[in-house]
């Protein structure tokens, strides 16, 4: 870990010499090349291009930090639902579940689904599961013990 940062920072290399690891990458796309010998390459972004939902950097920054609040709020409410069980647990716990899975499964087809219609399609197909899973979370929480007390109950066998 401690060598690829160096590596990426540019410490662990003679100065003149090729970067080790994207050289042959780089001989094989001459865009790139051109784009990294002028110094005009863009930083790896990690989120989803603008014609993906987010229109400015701006808006994926602050989607960015929203993702990140949700992780710590869930953080939080974990030793809190055990503390203090009961239905506005419940469904907080139903809410940050769901919005979690739903943003880390959006970055999963970021990532690995390429094309405009599989993407459409894997969208489409995220927020039915997503809005599938919160109407279950709910209606668990409506109907049965809930999410806390089910936990517990698991936990007891």
């Amino acid at each position: 870990m401690a060598a690829l940062l160096l590596l990426r920072a540019g410490l662990a290399r003679p100065r003149g010499a090729q970067m080790a690891l994207l050289g042959r990458t780089l001989r094989r796309r001459p865009a790139v090349l051109a784009a990294v010998a002028d110094g005009s390459a863009p930083a790896r972004q990690s989120h989803s291009a603008p014609q993906q939902g987010h229109g400015s950097s701006k808006a994926a920054s602050l989607h960015w930090t929203g993702e990140r609040a949700v992780s710590v709020l869930l953080l939080g409410l974990l030793p809190a639902a055990y503390l203090y069980p009961g239905p506005a647990m419940d469904y907080s716990l139903a809410a940050a579940l769901t919005l979690h899975g739903h943003w880390g499964l959006g970055q999963v087809i970021t990532d690995y689904v390429h094309g405009d219609i599989p993407i459409k399609l894997a969208n489409t197909g995220l927020y039915v599961l997503s809005a599938v899973t919160f109407a279950g979370l709910c209606y668990f929480n409506y109907y049965d013990v809930g999410i806390c007390k089910a936990v517990a109950m698991l936990w007891s066998l």
